[in-house]
């Protein structure tokens, strides 16, 4: 199974307006490109993984810094605190992860 980098963004993007409410106008610009960065750092993995060319452990360390950098970016909009841009990150992920997990064949996310 091959994941889908449009559809990953679009549910990661829908799970963050969700999320962000009264903040997704301001958010969106940097959720689109951030979600846009993970579904290619997820697709990187996918295939490295089939290639036999990185560990779990390593696909987990790149999605820890792919989700470091999503976070440093929600945070610079001036009134998202900690709890709400880790529960934007949370549902974002949460909402691709079976789909990413299958195809993998790993517990990414």
């Amino acid at each position: 199974m091959s994941l889908d980098t449009s559809a990953l963004v679009k549910d990661m993007l829908s799970a963050a307006k969700d999320n962000l409410g009264k903040f997704w106008k301001q958010a969106k610009p940097f959720a689109e490109n951030e979600t846009l960065n993970m579904a290619n750092k997820l697709l990187l993995i996918e295939k490295l993984k089939l290639e036999g060319k990185i560990s779990k452990e390593e696909a987990l360390l790149h999605i820890e810094i792919q989700k470091s950098a999503f976070r440093t970016v929600l945070l610079s909009i001036k009134g998202l605190g900690l709890i709400a841009v880790e529960g934007t990150i949370n549902a974002a992920l949460g909402a691709i992860a079976k789909v990413v997990n299958k195809a993998v064949g790993w517990g990414l996310l």
